[in-house]
């Protein structure tokens, strides 16, 4: 897009514009002068607040804005005042965003009067991803017409022209492109990455890189000229409310402060460069512009006092402000899901038994059909074959490519755009083809939807489903058998399933839906359609549509016999997924002496079940598909060794796949690495003898 720049801005939003800016630099100011206090890590927007306050004034109440940590101005110009980010920056109790948790200038907000604000990380590029998932999922709601806004909303995300070279940025980009989205991606270039210069990190800017984005438009400003990008960002945000169509706008801008009140601009930058991004001072440009078009010199000196003693007087009541509550420190973990007993039919009358795989299909069938925010979306999914084991066949064609639609190979995108997917009240259900293949989401799952809630104080739960299918069998080899639950299990802020069968499958799916926290549903590819010998069990009979399975609640699948038990000649195996069938086929040696645990869902975790067997039967192993060294599995051995160990004949045992670094393909190596009922007959034998 051309900047055809005519309009003249109104000497009331000059002003305005001029007040912002004054207020940002005494802000900045103040907290320089007092790092003794100010001793949490902090960034201002100095240099910045031109594009930012430009931006900011265009926004209304049904807009999306990502602010990135140098963006306070923005904050500034949506409506919040100096006190609310000043309780942020000293990490107050009453701090809007986060409740004292969260670097300054990370907000969140879902001020009815003002636009939007997602949970926002520290990690320079990543907000993009969730970001677009807002617009993505705006685009839906305008589809299916599931809202109606006086407004069409508009999404902006900001980020520093050096984080566009992270490899997310260009799948958010990507997919904006590809899709049409309604978003605005505001690249803010001061030419520093830390202490990285732009010639050390990049061949281009951003106006350059994005060309190749086909159905992006593009946009350069001079971001420290306030005119100049208010009627910039006027046009631009203009033309995405109207034509619903993406746009990147590259704003040139200088760094007037330090990157952040640890890394001091004395520390990498000599004062060459120092007076050269000085020079350019947005507040000294607009001051200039405001007395050559005849705004009163004095006036100017005035907003410049007040703001200075407005800031003042919010840093001494910030000061004075309450700490967080120590007992508040484990609030938001996770927020109420409603889900807590099972419910519903889970054997019908004259019901059918059905595989894993299809249980799921039902699943989700009957959730799409009650609930029009459900939608599905991930590599291989859509109508042509329904993923690659068939696990949503049928649905692309039932709902529509709307609804059920591929994406590209794209797992950080995958997992990362359910952040704001959820945020505007959808309810996204994601897949990603094979365990081996979720660590370029992990980034995602870890750093912006585990944390969201809990930085957010309660306001930014990621209500979504995460289907990944696991294990190995049949000789997959070693980049599509991986088993992945100890890497999950050590994020904070996620839930975790693992099913052995289909009326657990079912159930656990219909949970997880109702549960406004994120979920990771594992699912045992040998189980899918009990092609693995011995995995009959996993087909039961389909539960009726009402039937939900809370998480959390293990299951006695095996009981054993209780006078071996009294006699203290018992053992209990508690595992999970494939397991549950080794330790069904290996009970069959015992006669009685063996019980069997099946956990279902790993975080939340039943711990309250497996502490009362263990403590009744003395003796316990864990067994886990897993590779065992440092695993999930050693992990809860030590805990169950904690709890009962008053309790215990014998150390908590554990039982898992040798530990390479894969598994390989040939079956023969295959079936010495991994776990079997043989394997685990022989080490429940050793230790029923001692």
């Amino acid at each position: 897009m051309e900047n055809t720049l005519h309009e003249k801005v109104s000497q009331d939003i000059l002003l305005k514009a001029y007040n912002h800016m004054m207020l940002a630099k005494a802000m900045a100011d103040i907290y320089e002068e007092n790092r003794n206090i100010c001793k949490y890590v902090h960034s201002t927007s100095r240099g910045h607040e031109a594009i930012q306050l430009a931006t900011a004034y265009q926004l209304k109440k049904e807009d999306w804005v990502s602010p990135y940590y140098r963006d306070e101005s923005i904050l500034l110009g949506i409506g919040f005042e100096p006190y609310q980010l000043m309780l942020q920056l000293l990490a107050k109790a009453d701090d809007p965003f986060s409740g004292g948790r969260s670097y300054y200038s990370h907000p969140s907000s879902r001020d009815e009067n003002m636009p939007k604000i997602i949970h926002q990380s520290s990690a320079t590029g990543m907000q993009t991803i969730p970001t677009t998932g807002v617009a993505q999922g705006i685009k839906y709601i305008q589809d299916f017409e599931l809202q109606q806004f006086e407004n069409n909303p508009v999404v902006v995300c900001s980020l520093g022209d050096n984080s566009v070279t992270e490899g997310e940025v260009s799948e958010a980009l990507q997919f904006a492109a590809l899709h049409q989205l309604p978003i605005i991606f505001l690249v803010q270039d001061n030419e520093w990455g830390i202490s990285v210069t732009k010639e050390e990190a990049r061949t281009c800017d951003a106006y350059d890189f994005v060309a190749g984005f086909t159905g992006l438009s593009r946009m350069r400003v001079d971001g420290t000229d306030f005119t100049e990008s208010f009627e910039v960002m006027k046009k631009a945000v203009d033309f995405v409310r109207t034509e619903r169509k993406p746009l990147v706008v590259c704003a040139k801008t200088v760094l007037i402060g330090h990157h952040t009140s640890g890394v001091r601009r004395e520390f990498y930058r000599d004062e060459e460069d120092l007076t050269k991004h000085r020079a350019k001072d947005p507040g000294e440009i607009l001051r200039n512009q405001l007395l050559e078009s005849g705004a009163d010199e004095e006036l100017l000196k005035q907003i410049t006092k007040k703001a200075r003693l407005e800031a003042e007087e919010a840093f001494q009541r910030a000061q004075n402000a309450e700490d967080p509550k120590p007992e508040t420190v484990m609030q938001h973990i996770f927020a109420p899901t409603p889900i807590t007993e099972e419910v519903g039919t889970r054997e019908p009358a004259g019901g059918e038994k059905i595989v894993m795989v299809d249980a799921a299909i039902h699943a989700i069938q009957e959730i799409m059909w009650k609930h029009p925010e459900a939608l599905l979306y991930g590599q291989d999914v859509g109508e042509r074959i329904g993923g690659v084991f068939r696990e949503t066949v049928t649905l692309g064609k039932k709902f529509g490519s709307k609804r059920v639609f591929n994406t590209a190979i794209q797992e950080a995108y995958i997992i990362g755009s359910t952040t704001g997917m959820s945020a505007v009240g959808l309810k996204p259900i994601v897949e990603v083809q094979f365990a081996d293949y979720i660590y370029p989401g992990i980034n995602q799952l870890i750093t912006e939807i585990s944390k969201s809630n809990y930085l957010s104080n309660g306001k930014f739960p990621v209500s979504n489903i995460i289907r990944v299918p696991i294990g190995a069998y049949g000789g997959g080899g070693p980049y599509h058998s991986g088993s992945v639950e100890s890497i999950l299990a050590n994020i904070k802020g996620i839930k975790i399933a693992y099913p052995s069968n289909a009326a657990d499958f079912k159930g656990l799916l219909k949970a997880a839906y109702y549960d406004p926290n994120p979920v990771v549903m594992l699912e045992h590819k040998g189980l899918y359609w009990s092609k693995v010998p011995g995995t009959e069990d996993a087909k039961t009979i389909e539960p009726a549509e009402d039937y939900i399975l809370p998480f959390g609640k293990g299951k006695i699948i095996i009981e054993a016999d209780k006078n071996e038990v009294e006699k203290g000649r018992s053992l209990l195996v508690v595992t999970y997924g494939m397991g549950v069938y080794w330790a069904k086929e290996a009970a069959k040696n015992f006669n009685g002496k063996v019980e069997v645990i099946d956990l279902r869902t790993l975080i939340p975790l039943d711990e309250k079940l497996v502490f009362e067997r263990v403590k009744a039967h003395g003796k316990c192993i864990v067994l886990t598909e897993e590779q065992l060294n440092n695993s999930f599995a050693e992990a809860f051995a030590h805990r169950i060794s904690k709890n009962c160990f008053k309790y215990l004949d014998a150390p908590v045992e554990t039982m898992g796949s040798l530990d390479t670094p894969a598994v390989p393909i040939n079956l023969i190596l295959e079936k010495e690495m991994l776990p079997n009922a043989e394997k685990l007959a022989a080490k429940i034998e050793e230790m029923l003898k001692n």
